[in-house]
């Protein structure tokens, strides 16, 4: 999938896998309508940040997820 396209498909992509990677449970956080497209970039930037990570520490689970909360609508 070629995520450099600000897309609403691409956007749903990235909130659904960091979903799965930070093991959200209230899954109504990661909603693609409560996320702006202009902050496209920014979810890109914790997806890969994530995604090369790899293995994170609740601590940082927390952090990322305090960060999606920041940018949502």
């Amino acid at each position: 999938m070629n995520l450099d396209q600000p897309s609403t498909e691409n956007m749903k992509y990235i909130l659904d896998t960091l979903a799965e990677e930070l093991q959200i449970v209230n899954r109504s956080i990661m909603e693609v309508e409560d996320y702006n497209l202009d902050k496209y970039e920014d979810l890109k930037m914790m997806y890969e940040m994530v995604k090369t990570k790899g293995q994170l520490s609740a601590l940082e689970k927390q952090a990322f997820i305090q960060e999606l909360s920041s940018i949502r609508k």
